[in-house]
């Protein structure tokens, strides 16, 4: 078990484990396909998805932006349909609207009287102002794709928060979602993790599933405070 009291910050992926992303994501993509006759399952979707953003994440760097735009592409050619340049662009735009889970804030909320917060995001800086309105809890520090101008599971992103939070990395927990973008690369650096499974009972998610140790599994973000003691 995780000894709370050695950590003095816990970083947070944002897309996933903090915003439903997938709802996001699936709102956004089921009614394009289904407007050009492709019929996909919602598993099918996110499996597709979950293939397609890693490569389109791949050096050089581009904003989150145009990798969604690439994304769109992607399910467009593959499934044989022609899209717009604005419904290329529509699934970026529609992070706006994408909201958080329901164990989001109060969970935040408790963790924010123990911990200083970071957030560790694949995003566009602007793209983020829309999240973290919808958060409702004080940051502490946030470094997103396009300040490190690479994406995890890049190595950098993790480097680049520890360098901003200022202390050793056994003094952060790094609380995610994927266990691709997160978990796998926190373990690498030495950076203790927790796993938010929030696949329960789910044939498939937008995050690869890859081989990784995480330090501690919840299901979402109240369950960790409730670990933590607060």
């Amino acid at each position: 078990m995780l000894d709370f009291a050695q950590f003095t910050w816990l970083s947070f992926d944002c897309y996933g484990t903090l915003i439903d992303w997938e709802s996001g994501i699936l709102g956004y993509l089921r009614p394009l396909l289904e407007k050009n006759r492709c019929y996909l399952t919602d598993a099918e979707i996110l499996t597709r998805y979950s293939e397609f953003e890693p490569r389109e994440q791949s050096p050089p760097y581009r904003s989150y932006r145009a990798v969604l735009a690439s994304v769109v592409h992607d399910f467009a050619r593959e499934l044989g349909f022609e899209i717009t340049a604005d419904e290329a662009e529509g699934l970026g735009e529609s992070i706006r609207n994408w909201e958080p889970f329901a164990d989001t804030i109060a969970g935040l909320q408790r963790l924010r009287s123990g911990y200083q917060l970071a957030i560790l995001s694949n995003i566009d800086d602007d793209l983020f102002v829309f999240s973290a309105a919808k958060l409702s809890v004080t940051l502490d520090c946030v470094v997103t794709a396009q300040q490190v101008e690479s994406y995890k599971p890049n190595l950098r992103n993790f480097e680049v928060l520890l360098q901003r939070t200022n202390v050793p990395r056994s003094k952060v927990l790094h609380v995610a979602e994927s266990l691709y973008h997160d978990v796998a690369p926190a373990r690498t650096l030495g950076i203790a993790s927790v796993w938010v499974n929030r696949r329960q009972n789910k044939d498939a998610a937008a995050s690869k599933l890859v081989p990784a140790a995480p330090d501690l599994e919840v299901r979402d973000i109240l369950e960790l405070a409730k670990i933590a003691g607060l």
